[in-house]
């Protein structure tokens, strides 16, 4: 019996957190298109939230692109195919590394600061504060994170997977001697138009995702400092796995519409 009430209450739970996020979603997506628009803050946290993340996506994605260069190269050297070692790492840092680790990147990062940042406003009340001033919470504190994370996420995208290129021709060259001028022929060489749009699409959607979730954590925190730290947690696991899993299913969809169209 209590087993059942607690399965009940934690479905109620659940579907009374959908229908508010999607409430939520549907007021930034009118607050977007509608005046005022406060570009001076989306510049600002432009500036906060992807220049400042700059150096750890860097990181990310040199080490991501060394170590690929190394296990490959490892496995490859022992059949004779060292030389497809530049198409692993280009295709792999491309499509699907590059994008989703950058993004799990600022989903502890950036969105775990945005949830802090306005669950701790949440709970001092500036944001009640905010709706007694006739200021829209959500246009002001939501839209500019959010388009600064639509602007920056595809940018720190394209330099984290071109940083791992490189270190993945570093370790190619000095680990296994593949001449930087063939490791980067053969990089090109295996790249499709189809693959840089795959992989240039994902960071959109995964900026409005950490955007999204952390926003609407940070808006949404009760029980002072201790429901701050709890709506923190929560941002960062649940962005992570909305992350792993549209990355599935925005796969899924984008390979079967280019196979049914045959572009493959």
């Amino acid at each position: 019996m209590r087993l059942a009430v607690w399965a009940a209450d934690r479905v109620k739970w659940w579907l009374y957190h959908v229908q508010s996020f999607t409430q939520f979603v549907l007021h930034v997506a009118r607050c977007t298109v509608t005046p005022p628009i406060y570009g001076k803050d989306s510049l600002y946290y432009m500036y906060t939230l992807g220049i400042g993340s700059l150096p750890v996506i860097l990181l990310t994605g040199l080490f991501t692109g060394m170590v690929l260069s190394l296990q490959s190269g490892y496995t490859l050297a022992q059949f004779g195919g060292k030389y497809y070692l530049a198409r692993i790492v280009s295709l792999s840092m491309v499509r699907e590394l590059g994008p989703v680790l950058t993004a799990l990147m600022l989903a502890g990062r950036v969105g775990a600061g945005i949830a802090s940042e306005l669950g701790a406003m949440a709970v001092t009340e500036q944001v009640s504060a905010l709706r007694a001033m006739g200021v829209d919470p959500i246009r002001k504190l939501v839209v500019p994170r959010w388009l600064a994370l639509l602007g920056m996420a595809p940018t720190l995208t394209i330099l984290s997977v071109w940083v791992g290129l490189w270190g993945g021709a570093m370790v190619a060259d000095i680990k296994y001697q593949v001449r930087p001028s063939y490791y980067w022929a053969t990089a090109s060489w295996v790249l499709y138009t189809d693959d840089v749009i795959l992989g240039f699409l994902k960071p959109f959607l995964f900026g409005t995702l950490i955007a999204w979730i952390g926003c609407y954590q940070g808006l949404t925190t009760e029980g002072g400092s201790q429901g701050v730290g709890r709506s923190t947690t929560s941002t960062v696991v649940v962005t992570s796995i909305a992350i792993l899993v549209t990355d599935y299913f925005f796969n899924e969809v984008f390979i079967t519409i280019i196979m049914m169209t045959g572009h493959f």
